[in-house]
């Protein structure tokens, strides 16, 4: 059986032009990285201001170690609504070095349906990434540095929030010292790095609707507080031109294809279990300008990736989705209801039972909660059951839901049409999309409608700093902001042991941060990190390159 990666390398790519004049893009607003990549200047948005397409959200189940495969669903459904003579823009996230050599793997689909050039979107791309970390830098570097030449502005030291950041995975810098040495290297603080996908400024860059909302957005961040208690934002560092020159390329989506040649939006990538988990705005807004279909996807599981894009992307953008796809595979199902993974294989209707409410929930959740058409899309495996497989389709059914089997990983487009059809159905329906909560509600309220309407929790717990820190944010001003939850992927619950679909919990939130930029409030629960680590054995031990320059061992 091949590799993702030698599928991806043995599929004859079309040059980015004539998939760029196929999505209707002249050439005069493209900017070509190389054969098989291009940004699409922002310029065509303002064209193709009077189209609309509608948008499609596909998310999944609460993720396990047996996989779901959200993404390669996204790109094979994108690929079926082709098949089926629909014009399909689809629009990604950009992965994270951090996972791609840690232990999740890359982000560009898998199997026969992925976006290609794979290893060139899983590494460098075309280098947004490290625009933000140099723009989230250099902010740093004039914070300190305007401590150093005097402080004109009485920044305490002890309560800069601004931290460093770096697109890998390094449990090292999570917590550090700087400036020692002695007067002429600074002045000694205590600092920290986050990962680059968990920055203000990746979150700043995807919520962004041109250069002039960017600018303003770097204008509002927070940075800390002076000696008297008061923020102090990088407008007043003078830092928000620099930082948007630094950001002014990497705003432009990314335009790649798919293994089938279908039109990809391939544009930022902000993770969905620390920040809010979607591409960039004006990626989706370009995917449903250029087509009338866009596909696009968020992270991690419906509980965290959709509940954000639903409640903070729409929000902000005045997106009104028209259907959502639930991915789920049996394996992942049995597992929830308490399977260990090397049985995964063989028949258990009984733990498929158990592990079925996770679904369900995630499910009522969008049909109830967002009051949008939603399917199951079933990732089918050799070894799935026709037994088991009518179970799940018994127990969707009692909840008006269909569900569509999916083979897009070893059929591509073709085991996507069956979905295409379900999805194109759905999107003829009239939906009420609403909010879990509304802008007036207060921020505990806010945090306690997502517990209890969308975790399933029976309440919320703050700790004395979180509130400490949410009377503070109210009287500064930032009460009307939504939040984005900071919470482990792995359960409805702050608690990553817990699956399946628990109830009876209380979720602790111990700390808040203000993203005055983003335009939101971070609430961090449990023992998530915003600077993940790697594993005992990293996925960077398996990756080589030849002498041709082939990559080999990415997944």
């Amino acid at each position: 059986m091949k590799t993702d990666i030698e599928i991806a390398q043995s599929v004859r790519m079309r040059p980015i032009v004539q998939v760029a004049d196929e999505a209707g893009i002249a050439e005069e607003y493209l900017e070509q990285y190389g054969k098989y990549k291009a940004k699409i200047d922002l310029s065509l948005l303002k064209k193709t201001a009077q189209k609309q397409g509608k948008l499609i959200l596909v998310t999944a189940i609460t993720p396990t170690p047996a996989g779901e495969g959200k993404t390669t669903t996204t790109i094979g459904l994108a690929d079926g609504m082709r098949r089926i003579g629909k014009k399909v823009i689809v629009a990604l996230r950009e992965p994270s070095l951090g996972p791609v050599f840690g232990v999740k793997g890359g982000a560009a689909g898998g199997g026969y349906a992925q976006v290609v050039p794979m290893e060139e979107i899983n590494l460098h791309f075309t280098g947004d990434f490290h625009a933000i970390s140099a723009a989230n830098n250099l902010l740093a570097a004039m914070i300190d540095n305007h401590i150093y030449q005097g402080n004109a502005l009485q920044i305490d030291p002890r309560r800069v929030t601004w931290k460093r950041c770096v697109d890998m995975n390094d449990r090292q810098l999570r917590f550090c010292i700087d400036g020692l040495g002695g007067k002429a290297n600074g002045v000694p603080r205590e600092d920290g790095y986050d990962i680059t996908v968990a920055s203000e400024i990746m979150a700043v860059l995807c919520l962004s609707n041109g250069i002039s909302d960017l600018k303003e957005r770097l204008s509002r961040i927070v940075i800390g507080y002076n000696y008297s208690g008061k923020p102090v934002m990088a407008g007043q560092l003078k830092a928000a031109g620099a930082m948007a020159a630094l950001l002014k390329d990497a705003l432009k989506p990314n335009l790649v294809q798919t293994l089938e040649g279908t039109p990809a939006l391939v544009h930022g990538g902000p993770f969905a279990n620390i920040a809010h988990g979607c591409n960039s705005i004006v990626a989706t807004k370009m995917a449903q300008r250029l087509g009338d279909y866009a596909v696009t996807e968020a992270g991690f599981g419906a509980d965290l990736g959709a509940e954000k894009f639903l409640d903070i992307k729409c929000r902000f953008a005045g997106l009104q989705p028209s259907a959502v796809v639930m991915v789920a595979t049996i394996r992942a199902l049995k597992m929830h209801g308490g399977l260990r993974k090397e049985l995964l294989g063989e028949k258990n209707v009984d733990a498929l039972e158990k592990g079925l409410p996770n679904l369900l929930r995630h499910v009522s959740n969008i049909r109830s909660v967002y009051h949008l058409p939603c399917v199951v899309a079933v990732n089918r495996f050799p070894t799935d059951t026709e037994e088991e497989i009518a179970l799940v389709i018994q127990k969707c059914r009692s909840l008006g839901v269909n569900v569509v089997l999916s083979e897009v990983w070893a059929k591509g487009g073709e085991g996507g049409m069956a979905l295409a059809e379900e999805v194109v159905r759905l999107c003829e329906q009239p939906n009420t999309f609403s909010f879990c909560y509304e802008d007036e509600d207060p921020l505990e309220e806010k945090i306690r409608k997502i517990v209890t309407r969308i975790y399933g929790g029976e309440g919320v717990e703050f700790s004395a700093e979180a509130a400490k820190q949410m009377r503070g944010f109210k009287k500064m001003g930032y009460g009307h902001l939504p939040v984005c939850m900071a919470k482990t992927q792995y359960s409805f619950s702050d608690n990553a042991k817990l699956l399946g679909a628990p109830e009876g919990f209380t979720v602790t939130v111990r700390s808040l941060r203000i993203c005055a930029g983003a335009g939101f409030i971070v609430a961090l629960t449990g023992e998530i990190m915003t600077m993940p680590g790697l594993p005992k054995v990293p996925a960077a031990e398996n990756i080589d390159v030849d002498e041709e320059g082939v990559i080999s061992g990415l997944f």
